[in-house]
């Protein structure tokens, strides 16, 4: 399992058509940073797919005062989260 983070928001170039395109069907997608800004309600369609497999981080959440705003389907891990996903996966590709 490779875990995809990515930190900028859907909206920001071709980052999340890329890194979609790219996951193998046990990968795992963690959005931090402006990226959380894909577990809002009008965007998270685009991550179907990928139920069951899907992060967002509580930290950058709530700085951003989005904490609650996210539907179903998101798991939302802390910083002890992230780590225990990194420590589980093969390795860790970051989408900058």
């Amino acid at each position: 399992m490779i875990l995809h983070v990515v930190n900028q928001a859907p909206d920001a170039g071709r980052t999340l058509e890329q890194v979609l395109s790219a996951m193998a069907d046990d990968d795992c997608l963690l959005l931090i940073e402006d990226g959380v800004v894909g577990a809002m309600p009008t965007l998270a369609a685009l991550f179907t797919a990928l139920e069951g497999r899907r992060y967002v981080l509580r930290e950058d959440l709530e700085s951003r005062g989005l904490l609650g705003r996210q539907p179903e389907g998101f798991a939302i891990v802390d910083i002890d989260g992230f780590v225990n996903l990194t420590e589980e996966a093969a390795k860790t590709v970051s989408w900058y």
